[in-house]
C-alpha cells in the first residue's frame, strides 16, 4: 500500500499535519475507488449541484467553552470546511442534552419533519425498538457504495452488532477500551493511620471505619469515607462483587440488560450487595446525598474538597483536565495523593466487574431522512485520510507532540488551544477511544491523554479496569421486552437501590420483596421469560 499525501486543506492560519499511519490502514485499504474519491465525495445528490442541509445529532454536555456552542465550535467548523462546502452541504449541528437523550431521540424519532439525518444512542434497547418499528434505514448497500473507508475501519465485527436479521439498520462506533471501572483510595490518609491499601472488600470496609472515626483529613466531622452517587461508576464494582457463582444458564437467563449495560438484579448475591449498601449509609460511611448525585458532580466536588476517602469511577476519571477532580484535589488539599486499588472481590476472590462490549454507540439513519447517501459520506469521510486523527488531536506543535508516534497533549498550550477539542469524543461518532492503529497504541494514546504527571497512575486505573472484567451478553436475538420496558425499568432500579440503601436495616427485607414485585411485574418478568425461551431455543 502506498503512502499518500494528505488532501485536507489548511484551516483557518493553521496547516493540518499529514498523518500517514491513519491514511494507510483507513484509505488504501479499501479496494473499492482511489483515497482521494473516497476523501473527495461528490456534491449532494449524486452531483446534482443542489445545495442541501445534512442534520447531525450532537451531544450537549453543557460545557461549552466561552465564545463557542455545541453547534457552532472549532469541530463543527472543520467539518463545514473540510466536508460540507466542498460538497455542496450545509452542515447543521442539534443539540440533544446528553442527560436527556434516550427521551430526546424518542421525541425526535416520533416527528418525522425535525429528526436529524444522523442520530445515535448507546441503548441497544432504544436501537432495537426503532429497527422493530420500521424506523430506521437499511444502510448496507450505501456502505458498500459510499462507505469502503468506514466498513475498513469498523470491521465485520463491529458492523455485526447493528445487524438484525441479516440487514445493517445500525453503524455501530468501535470501542478501543473496554475495561469501565477502578477504585482510588486517599493514601496520604492511609499513610497518617499506618494502614495497609486495601485489597478486599472487608478490608476497605476497615478502612473507611477509621476514615470516619479517625478523621484523617481534618475535616472537621464532613468527612465522606466512602464517595457514592447512583451513577453505575460508583455502584457496579461494588454490587457486582456480591454476585455468587452461576452457571452459563443463569448468567443469560436472569441477566437484565436495561439500556446499553447489563445489570445482576436477579442474579444470586445481588441481594446482599444491597444489603452491604444498606450497611454502610446507616454506619455513615457514604455520600448522604448519593441519591440526588445522578451525574455524579457532587460527588466529583466533594472529592475535589478533600471529604472524600475512597470512590469508585470510569477508569482514570478523575485525571482528565476537563473536570480536573485530582489537580483541584491536590490545590485544596496540599499532601493529597491518590491510589487506584481494585478492592471489591467475590467469593471465589476476583475482582469481578462489567465490561464494554467492542461496539460503542449506534449510529442509525431515520427511515425518513432523505440524506442518507450524504451521511454515509460524511461518516466515510471521517474514516479517511487524516480527518478522524485531526478531529481527535488537533494540530501537532500547538495541541500535541508526537511521542514515540503517539499524540501527546501539550500542558503549556494555551487555554484558547485547548479548547478546540473540548467535545471532539463527541463529534468523532465512528470511534469510543483515541485511534492510533493497533491496540496497544490505543492503550496508550488513552493513557496519555492526561497530564505526563499522571500516566503512571492512569495505566494502573486502565489495567485494574481490564482485571476480571466480563463482557456484556449478546442474545442472538434483540430480547423486545429489553426494548419496551428497559427504559422504565433502569430507572426502576435505581429507585430499588435508593430505598433499600436508606431503608430501616430490620426492614430490609419486607422492603426488597415489595420492590422487586413491583419490579418483576413492571417488565422484569417479561425480560426474565423471553431471554429464557431464547436460550431454551439456542440448545435445541
Amino acid at each position: 500500500m502506498e503512502k499518500q499525501k494528505s488532501k485536507i486543506k489548511s484551516y483557518g492560519k493553521l496547516l493540518i499535519p499529514m498523518t500517514l499511519s491513519m491514511s494507510l490502514l483507513l484509505s488504501a485499504c479499501s479496494g473499492s475507488g482511489s483515497p482521494s474519491e473516497a476523501s473527495q465525495p461528490e456534491g449532494a445528490s449524486g452531483g446534482s449541484g443542489e445545495r442541501v442541509t445534512l442534520k447531525l445529532e450532537v451531544f450537549d454536555r453543557g460545557n461549552a467553552p466561552s465564545g463557542m456552542t455545541i453547534s457552532n465550535n472549532y469541530l463543527t467548523n472543520y467539518v463545514q470546511d473540510n466536508f460540507g462546502t466542498p460538497n455542496n452541504i450545509d452542515m447543521e449541528f442539534y443539540p440533544v442534552p446528553r442527560s436527556e437523550e434516550t427521551a430526546k431521540l424518542n421525541i425526535l424519532m416520533a416527528s418525522a419533519n425535525d429528526v436529524p439525518d444522523i442520530v445515535f444512542t448507546y441503548d441497544s434497547g432504544t436501537f432495537y425498538r426503532y429497527a422493530s418499528q420500521g424506523g430506521l434505514t437499511e444502510v448496507g448497500e450505501l456502505l458498500d457504495e459510499y462507505g469502503p473507508n468506514l466498513k475498513a475501519f469498523l470491521g465485520e465485527d463491529a458492523l455485526a452488532y447493528g445487524q438484525i436479521d441479516g440487514e445493517q439498520l445500525a453503524i455501530p462506533g468501535r470501542r478501543l477500551v473496554l475495561g469501565k471501572y477502578a477504585s482510588y483510595v486517599r493514601q496520604d490518609w492511609l499513610d497518617k493511620l499506618g494502614l495497609p491499601v486495601p485489597t478486599t472488600t472487608e478490608q476497605l470496609y476497615d478502612t473507611l471505619v477509621a476514615f470516619k472515626e479517625q478523621d484523617p483529613g481534618e475535616t472537621g466531622g464532613r468527612v465522606i469515607p466512602l464517595g457514592m452517587s447512583v451513577a453505575p461508576a460508583q455502584l457496579d464494582s461494588l454490587l457486582w462483587s456480591f454476585v455468587e457463582p452461576i452457571s452459563d444458564e443463569e448468567r443469560i437467563t436472569r441477566t437484565q440488560k436495561l439500556g446499553s449495560s447489563d445489570y445482576p438484579v436477579l442474579l444470586p448475591g445481588y441481594k446482599e450487595g444491597l444489603r452491604f449498601l444498606n450497611k454502610l449509609y446507616h454506619e455513615g460511611l457514604i455520600s448522604k446525598d448519593f441519591a440526588l448525585d445522578e451525574d455524579k458532580k457532587l460527588l466529583w466536588q466533594d472529592v475535589q474538597n478533600g471529604l472524600v476517602g475512597a470512590y469508585s469511577e470510569d477508569a482514570g476519571e478523575l485525571l482528565f483536565e476537563y473536570n480536573g477532580t485530582y489537580k483541584n484535589l491536590q490545590a485544596n488539599s496540599p499532601g493529597a495523593v491518590m491510589t487506584p486499588i481494585d478492592p471489591y472481590v467475590n467469593a471465589e476472590g476476583l475482582s469481578a466487574k462489567p465490561g464494554y462490549a467492542p461496539n460503542a454507540m449506534f449510529i442509525m439513519i431515520p427511515k425518513s431522512s432523505k440524506r442518507a447517501v450524504e451521511a454515509i459520506k460524511y461518516l466515510d469521510w471521517m474514516a479517511s485520510e487524516d480527518h478522524l486523527f485531526f478531529m481527535q488531536n488537533g494540530v501537532e506543535g500547538e495541541n500535541y507532540t508526537l511521542v514515540d508516534g503517539i499524540p501527546v497533549a501539550n500542558a503549556d498550550a494555551s487555554q484558547d488551544i485547548k479548547d478546540r477539542l473540548y467535545n471532539y469524543g463527541d463529534m468523532a461518532i465512528i470511534v469510543n477511544g483515541k485511534y492510533m492503529g493497533d491496540d496497544e497504541k490505543n492503550a496508550e494514546a488513552y493513557i496519555r491523554q492526561v497530564p505526563e504527571v499522571y500516566h503512571d497512575m492512569m495505566r494502573t486505573s486502565v489495567e485494574i479496569s481490564d482485571t476480571n472484567k466480563s463482557a456484556p451478553i449478546i442474545m442472538p436475538v434483540p430480547i423486545e421486552a429489553e426494548s419496551r420496558y428497559g427504559s422504565a425499568l433502569r430507572a426502576k432500579l435505581n429507585e430499588i437501590i435508593v430505598k433499600l440503601t436508606m431503608s430501616s436495616p430490620d426492614t430490609f427485607d419486607t422492603t426488597y420483596d415489595s420492590l422487586m414485585n413491583e419490579y418483576m411485574a413492571g417488565g422484569g418478568q417479561a425480560i426474565l421469560d423471553e431471554r429464557t425461551k431464547v436460550y431454551e431455543d439456542m440448545m435445541k
